[in-house]
């Protein structure tokens, strides 16, 4: 059966309205479907189905129709259905690293930890999320752009390019939204350009350039989180990172040769402070050693000098005593003191042509010899040398040479 036939959906197929068909073949009948709903909606509800008494509905209609009461439920059902999605938009989810911000009618009413929560559905009530723990990143300067130009404090210009890092505050949020009209990246950069301004405005080129980059980001790091909790921006800064400091494209050849011509003068400075620390230690050294020598040789001088002083007070008070004797000790002490030098001696004889010549280191060895062998005489009986002879000459020592030669051996030790 074609779809355009007008008796489609109807089981009196044969027969014009009411017959009935010769048998069950066909789409199914729409009337019943439809009578089939409305029974379904009357049970739910607890109504009861209108009409005449007629299974088939209204007489006149020839189909099933929906009383008032059973129009009012549907619709109650349909705006209940529509209420409750209606409150089901008002819940929302906030992850670990972020905060809800609820507003009523436009206005802050509370920030939201995270987990489920809910809130009155729009126009009401409606909620914010902002993200805490994303890391954000400003540049600010760099080659060709004015904004690195700065004037430090010996009126220079260097071009200064750093970068800062910040996240947003957790213990108020909700500053980061109300408090400042538009708190996005450009309005850090420009704070973080004003206090870097200020703090190159007062440090010398030197200062900047080398030695001074960490102390500068420090202290701009500080200062930009000063602005911006004056502004209470709800913004907590993590970092300043100083990327480049370089003079200005136009003098930048000249300075490197500045640059250049410092770094050599260092390096030769440094050696320079390298020789004097090895040759002064030195110096010291010696000139210390000499002037310990100096006053040593000091001391022993007026040691000496005081020495011969106090001998010569003796010698004097001794001669006031007795001079002569006085004057014959001291002529043997000096023939003694001559003697005990000299090996050999010779005597001239006024009365002849003679001279005569006494062998003193002769005699003094074998003084030496003999006592020698008296000691190992003592120690061994048997190596006892024999007498000599009759014949033998002996060696006859006066006993005035005995005595200078004891005066010679006490001289030398």
């Amino acid at each position: 059966m074609s779809i355009n036939d007008p008796h489609w959906g109807n089981r009196d197929g044969n027969k014009e309205r009411g017959g009935k068909r010769g048998d069950d073949q066909g789409p199914p009948d729409l009337e019943e479907i439809w009578q089939d709903l409305n029974r379904r909606l009357s049970d739910m509800f607890g109504r009861r189905r209108g009409g005449n008494g007629n299974k088939g509905g209204n007489s006149g209609t020839g189909g099933p129709g929906l009383s008032p009461r059973q129009l009012g439920g549907m619709l109650g059902v349909l705006i209940f259905l529509v209420l409750l999605a209606w409150l089901i938009t008002g819940i929302y989810m906030v992850d670990t690293n972020e905060r809800g911000i609820v507003l009523r009618l436009g206005r802050f009413t509370e920030v939201t930890d995270p987990g489920l929560h809910w809130r009155l559905p729009r126009p009401f009530e409606t909620h914010e999320i902002v993200d805490l723990t994303g890391l954000r990143t400003v540049p600010v300067g760099g080659r060709g752009n004015s904004r690195a130009l700065m004037l430090t404090d010996d009126l220079n210009i260097v071009n200064v390019q750093f970068a800062v890092q910040y996240v947003l505050d957790g213990v108020n949020p909700e500053n980061h939204i109300f408090e400042n009209r538009d708190p996005n990246e450009e309005f850090v950069r420009q704070i973080a350009e004003t206090a870097m301004r200020g703090i190159v405005g007062r440090s010398k080129m030197d200062f900047v350039l080398y030695e001074g980059r960490e102390q500068i980001a420090d202290a701009a790091q500080k200062l930009i989180q000063e602005i911006l909790d004056r502004y209470k921006a709800g913004i907590q800064v993590s970092r300043v990172t100083m990327e480049e400091v370089q003079p200005p494209e136009q003098v930048q050849a000249a300075f490197d040769d500045a640059t250049k011509a410092t770094q050599d003068w260092e390096r030769q400075k440094n050696e320079g402070e390298a020789y004097a620390n090895k040759v002064i230690p030195l110096a010291q050294g010696t000139a210390s050693r000499l002037l310990s020598d100096a006053q040593a040789y000091r001391a022993k001088a007026i040691a000496s000098a005081e020495g011969d002083t106090s001998r010569f007070r003796q010698v004097l008070a001794e001669f006031k005593r007795a001079p002569q004797v006085t004057r014959e000790r001291m002529y043997i002490e000096t023939v003694q003191h001559v003697y005990s030098r000299a090996s050999k001696v010779m005597i001239d004889d006024k009365g002849g042509n003679n001279l005569f010549l006494l062998p003193l280191d002769k005699l003094v060895q074998q003084t030496g010899a003999r006592a020698a062998a008296v000691s190992a005489a003592m120690a061994d009986p048997s190596s006892m040398p024999p007498e000599p002879s009759a014949s033998e000459p002996l060696l006859q020592i006066n006993p005035r040479d005995r005595d200078l030669m004891r005066d010679r051996e006490r001289g030398e030790r």
